[in-house]
């Protein structure tokens, strides 16, 4: 059966009802934007598909417990949002974030004397110096572009807060970007 057409609140009630296999709509609905999500929280492709596998298993296990079947996509997110930074405190070393969004990537100013190569590893460099709090803020926002209130919704954290975490970090990124410039 396709399940692409189908919204996510009927595939959520097809599950509880006994048809599993609907779950595998959501999986493939999902896995390619959260995959990227992960793979940019913690900078590795083994530990962003572990965690990606956790959050689908956890939400399987507790699929009775989204209150809001229709937004299966952000409850899911925060799940993985919570796996990753599970993920992330358990690492004893730092590692390289990966961005794999071209448009995220290109669409920062980048001067026609620099090699676009070059600067995107600056990018990645910077997003992986970012403190973890300040990182989640920023692709959360500038990424998967979420409003403040679906980040709430993931991370807990105020609004207030977040948009100050948002500022932070693009203000981060802007020094190290510079400062990268001036090199």
């Amino acid at each position: 059966m396709e399940y692409a057409t189908i919204p996510d609140a009927e595939l959520v009630r097809r599950v509880l009802s006994g048809e599993t296999e609907a779950y595998a709509g959501l999986v493939s609905r999902y896995r390619e934007r959260f995959g990227r999500y992960a793979t940019r929280m913690l900078g590795d492709q083994h530990d962003a598909e572990e965690a990606l596998q956790d959050a689908f298993v956890r939400a399987f296990r507790a699929l009775s417990s989204c209150d809001t079947p229709e937004r299966f996509g952000p409850w899911l997110l925060s799940i993985l949002a919570n796996r990753c930074r599970t993920a992330g405190a358990r690492r004893t070393r730092r590692t390289q974030t990966i961005v794999t969004d071209e448009r995220a990537v290109y669409g920062a100013h980048v001067d026609q004397g620099v090699d676009a190569a070059a600067w995107r590893e600056e990018i990645e460099r910077g997003l992986a110096r970012l403190d973890p709090v300040l990182r989640e803020a920023f692709v959360l926002k500038h990424v998967n572009e979420l409003s403040y209130d679906e980040m709430h919704e993931i991370t807990g954290a105020g609004v207030s807060a977040l948009k100050m975490r948002v500022k932070r970090a693009c203000q981060r990124m802007r020094a190290m970007l510079e400062e990268a410039e001036r090199v």
